[in-house]
């Protein structure tokens, strides 16, 4: 079982693109990943989990996944409802 067919069996995929071109991907090499949250943002809350929770199992399942909490995710921010770009922060501001 692969961590396509994994995930499917978990009911943790809602929908996908590609689903079959993703099953092949992931049966023919390790793949890298990413997920980058800003740690200064009011609306980070435990749902945040979830994603890193799957980034594991790709872990477990050989693959390469990356997670960034700060540093320059963080001086950028989260755009999410926002009309406008937010200031940029120092390091220090989000440390």
């Amino acid at each position: 079982m692969n961590i396509i067919d994994e995930l499917e069996w978990r009911d943790a995929i809602n929908q996908q693109t590609d689903a079959e071109g993703l099953r092949k991907l992931v049966e023919e090499k390790k793949i890298s990943l990413y997920c980058g949250v800003d740690p200064t943002g009011d609306s980070m809350h435990i749902g945040h989990l979830i994603p890193f929770m799957m980034m594991k199992r790709f872990q477990l399942a050989g693959h390469h996944p990356i997670i960034l909490i700060g540093g320059a995710t963080g001086t950028i921010g989260d755009p999410s409802g926002r009309q406008t770009e937010r200031q940029l922060q120092t390091l220090e501001q989000v440390q």
